[in-house]
């Protein structure tokens, strides 16, 4: 089973989000990842297979360190694509949207279709991308980081649960979900 953590601090929000990882970590998952936008206004992410454990040792071994006061994080149980790397959460969609994502997207071969035709490009077997990208394209004609959302969520068929970040709106963590 999938869970989200996400949050806004005042200092750097990894080890909360690592904390709040080990906390689901009863509900069963295959990978788990995170995402903080920094202070340069950039995404920085690490991904692992296996155990949080196996993220932490990601984190501890990297000589640039992952730091940033707004972040989302991931448990992963594959329902699209095997456990891998390139499949974990969080997703990006041209350094401007970051997405985690809990469900199925029950349409996303016709979006992801759609979105290819756009220029989009995709490297993971998941249906979370085509979210991604669907915001990153919503954007261009919003004027908020929800707006888009609200535009885009309308076209998704299934049930999911969802944790959205973007650079063009550097202070804010969408939630939303459909279904149970």
């Amino acid at each position: 089973m999938c869970g989200i953590v996400g949050g806004v601090t005042n200092s750097n929000i990894t080890p909360l989000l690592l904390e709040g990882l080990n906390r689901l970590e009863y509900r069963g998952y295959d990978s788990s990842g995170l995402i903080v936008l920094s202070e340069k206004n950039t995404f920085n992410r690490a991904r692992s297979v296996g155990k949080v454990k196996n993220l932490e040792k990601n984190l501890n071994e990297r000589s640039n360190k992952i730091k940033g006061n707004i972040g989302i994080a991931h448990t992963r149980w594959a329902t699209h694509g095997k456990p891998s790397n390139l499949n974990a959460h969080p997703h990006i969609s041209k350094n401007s949207v970051s997405v985690v994502h809990n469900g199925i997207i029950e349409n996303y071969v016709a979006l992801k279709n759609d979105q290819k035709k756009l220029g989009y490009e995709f490297k993971s077997e998941t249906d979370t991308e085509v979210i991604a990208h669907a915001i990153d394209y919503a954007i261009k004609s919003s004027k908020t980081l929800i707006e888009s959302v609200q535009k885009v969520v309308k076209s998704f068929e299934g049930s999911y649960g969802l944790g959205i970040m973007s650079s063009k709106f550097p202070d804010q963590i969408i939630a939303t979900r459909k279904g149970r």
